[in-house]
């Protein structure tokens, strides 16, 4: 599989407020020859148009769920929206799908988190019935089942905030055909105590929900590391920062890995940014 480099975003894309802004930004990652923008939010909470504004306003560039929680979507309702995608842009939307964090699903107060991985087994047999087929789909897995699972049941998967161990184990399973598109989070900041201040405080969050913690701790990382905004080590595991070649270097690990697809998310300290420089900086040292 040809090597693809691609973004993964956050609340920048997703903002009413920066909308405008966020569409001159998929143009320019469009130009920059990105392969593809990976985004979260659902189809029914709010902020659905998104990745069809984002296909509109590009005119090569893919766009991924990243991801859709299949708590909070029916299936039928998401196979209309992608056959809506796949006719006005062929080949160019990708399904991700996931099955979230209980903290998460059950403070929404719609479902009580139980057999995740159950659940995500109908919804793909939903899907199936609906006609959506297995390559135009991707899962967020981390443990063994779930990588499996989206081997024999999907294109690949797309795990998130994972070192390159990980990539690493996740392609043992995977084997050499399904894609791998693990997202990468990094710092293109050379002061070490500014680097390792938004570094870390993106970290909390993630380390709060068990799923992660949990991935993390199969792969030899303690309560050291997990408590709070997490170690140094784990932070230097995760998130290459530093200066271009340093950060070039890290994501360079998860392709040596056995990733496919890498989704960089430049780390500003305000995910209602978009860190342009850096994201060209990056394109002309991975492309």
């Amino acid at each position: 599989m040809t090597r693809q480099v691609s973004v993964w975003g956050g609340g920048f894309w997703l903002s009413g407020k920066t909308r405008e802004a966020a569409l001159d930004a998929a143009r320019e990652l469009d130009e920059l020859g990105y392969s593809r923008l990976w985004t979260s939010g659902g189809f029914g909470d709010g902020v659905p148009s998104i990745y069809g504004e984002v296909l509109d306003a590009t005119t090569r560039l893919g766009v991924a769920s990243g991801i859709l929680s299949i708590w909070h979507a029916e299936p039928a309702a998401t196979a209309e929206t992608v056959r809506g995608f796949e006719e006005n842009h062929p080949g160019r939307f990708l399904l991700g799908l996931g099955t979230s964090h209980a903290p998460v699903v059950e403070a929404k107060g719609a479902n009580t988190y139980a057999k995740p991985y159950s659940r995500m087994v109908e919804y793909l047999d939903a899907l199936d019935a609906e006609g959506v087929p297995a390559e135009r789909r991707v899962l967020a897995a981390l443990g063994p089942r779930m990588l499996t699972l989206s081997a024999e049941r999907s294109s690949g998967a797309h795990p998130y905030f994972v070192p390159a161990e990980h990539t690493a184990q996740a392609r043992e399973l995977l084997g050499d055909g399904p894609l791998l598109a693990p997202e990468v989070a990094v710092g293109l900041e050379r002061d070490e105590d500014t680097a390792r201040a938004i570094a870390h405080e993106y970290m909390r969050g993630y380390l709060a929900l068990p799923n992660y913690s949990n991935n993390l701790r199969r792969l030899g990382y303690g309560d050291d590391d997990l408590a709070g905004v997490g170690s140094d080590r784990l932070l230097d595991a995760l998130i290459p920062w530093g200066d271009l070649d340093t950060v070039v270097a890290g994501i360079e690990k998860h392709y040596e890995a056995g990733a496919d697809e890498v989704a960089i998310q430049v780390l500003t300290g305000d995910p209602f940014t978009f860190a342009s420089s850096a994201y060209r900086e990056l394109a002309g040292a991975l492309m």
